[in-house]
Parts: C-alpha cells; structure tokens; sequence
C-alpha cells in the first residue's frame, strides 16, 4: 500500500493543534499518542505510514521549544506566541522537516507541503507568511548551499551518463 504523506502531514497538524491547545488549557488527560490514534483512526487504509504520522508529530511536540527558538529570528516582527496556533505548528512541521529529515524528505518538498497546509487551514496570507519563514531557514540552515555543492560534485554528464550508448 502506497503511503499517502500529505494526509498524514494534515493529520499531524491537525494533532499538534489539538495537543498544543489542550496543554496551554492544563488538561491533565492530555496525551499526544492518543490525540493521534483517534485522528489517524479514520483514515488509517488510505493513509497507509503511520508510523511516519506517529514519529512526525512526536519529533516536533517533543522539540516546540527549541523549534519556536530557531524561528524566532526568522520571522523577528511576529513573536512565536502571536503567531496564530495553525501557522505555528505549521512553521514547526515545516523546519523539523528541513532541519531533521534532509536525507529523506527534499528541502523544497518540505517547504512545499507546509505551505499547502497554511492554504488549506491558515488564513488568507498564512502560506505567503509560511512560504517566507521557511524560505529563510532554507538559507540559514545552509541547506541552499548543501544543494549547489552536491550539484558541482556531479560529473558534467551526470551521474548515469558514461559517455558510452
């Protein structure tokens, strides 16, 4: 069964949401792992990875403090906490995606996907905004770079092209 990773980012934004609003709220029941499960639950045979749904939301609720730092400086007029609670957690998808899954998950992958999230649940400037934060962590983390050395280190022909038939 093919994995379907766009729904199962929708779900991890929709559980990270959920997570985030019930701890500021102090619930005491909260728990990430179940918020997931039910959220996955109706969707697991079209969904395919849940494991990938599973480890995404965990990674990121685990490091919101350290991820909400790393923006900070990115989006230096908006304080992480006015930022609204859907692009929040969609700038935290999105910048553990390219600072922690490079080697599975292409940079612009990454950026593309967190800025169709902000367009289908953010508000009418979210994706411009998301597309923005992440555009810059793309700089800053030296992903950009990363790109244009491993692209010289490519023989002219390509990595397939031997020059033979």
């Amino acid at each position: 069964m093919a994995s379907n990773r766009h729904l199962g980012r929708v779900i991890v934004l929709q559980s990270l949401y959920e997570y985030e609003l019930r701890t500021q709220a102090k619930d005491p029941d909260v728990d990430l792992s179940i918020i997931v499960a039910k959220n996955i639950e109706p969707y697991e045979k079209a969904l395919g990875d849940t494991e990938f749904v599973y480890n995404l939301a965990s990674k990121v609720a685990e490091n919101f403090e350290t991820l909400d730092a790393a923006l900070a400086p990115m989006a230096p007029e908006w304080p992480i906490s006015s930022i609204a609670a859907i692009d929040r957690n969609v700038l935290r998808m999105g910048l553990y995606e390219l600072s922690e899954c490079r080697n599975t998950i292409p940079p612009k992958v990454a950026i593309n996907e967190a800025v169709e999230l902000a367009k289908a649940f953010g508000s009418e400037n979210s994706s411009k905004f998301i597309n923005g934060v992440l555009g810059t962590a793309y700089k800053k983390l030296g992903i950009a770079e990363e790109k244009k050395d491993e692209s010289k280190n490519e023989p002219e022909n390509g990595p397939d092209k031997q020059g033979g038939k």
